[in-house]
């Protein structure tokens, strides 16, 4: 791949080809993280714009490219926790409305809706270790860089995040799978 150098410049369709690829490969995974993170559709999809504005922005001078998939969760994930932080988005309600897209969870539509209901109640950045944890299983090392927090803030988020979910989910939590990747979350 070519990279800008003092010499050559900025390459610009040369990132633009590489960006065109890297939007189209990943789109739909982070449009997933996003939707995990907030719970409802069209945020998700306001959340993977911006973040994917601000890669395309940041993308000519991103030298390693084998660390793609954990640098855009990473901003996919921050960009859903500052925005948590505006005073306006406090104001705003949630609509227990179902998503508009099943996904393909093995519990079926019901679990799917109990597990996403309760992830809705877990605060931000709780939600957003969960989703790192669990979902794209990551380490707890992992998802502390990604947050950019210690191992203990992760190991703490999770355990209290995992408890809100054992209250809200009650009976149900045992028989769900939120330990990896394809669980019903």
């Amino acid at each position: 791949m070519k990279r800008r150098t003092a010499s050559t410049g900025p390459d610009s369709s040369s990132y633009d080809g590489e960006f065109a690829r890297f939007f189209g490969e990943r789109a739909h995974q982070l449009r997933s993280t996003a939707f995990l993170l907030c719970g409802d559709w069209h945020h998700a999809e306001d959340i993977t714009q911006a973040a994917l504005l601000k890669l395309y922005l940041a993308w000519p001078k991103l030298e390693r490219h084998d660390r793609l998939d954990a640098y855009a969760r990473q901003v996919v994930t921050r960009t859903f926790l500052a925005e948590r932080r505006r005073p306006w988005r406090r104001r705003e309600q949630l609509t227990d409305l179902p998503p508009e897209q099943a996904g393909d969870e093995a519990g079926g539509p019901e679990q799917r809706m109990l597990v996403l209901r309760a992830l809705a109640a877990v605060p931000p950045k709780q939600r957003a270790v969960l989703v790192l944890r669990f979902w794209h299983d990551l380490s707890v090392e992992e998802t502390a860089a990604a947050l950019r927090c210690s191992t203990g803030n992760v190991k703490s988020q999770s355990a209290r995040g995992l408890a809100t979910l054992r209250d809200r989910l009650g009976p149900h939590f045992h028989e769900l799978s939120l330990t990896s990747k394809g669980g019903s979350a």
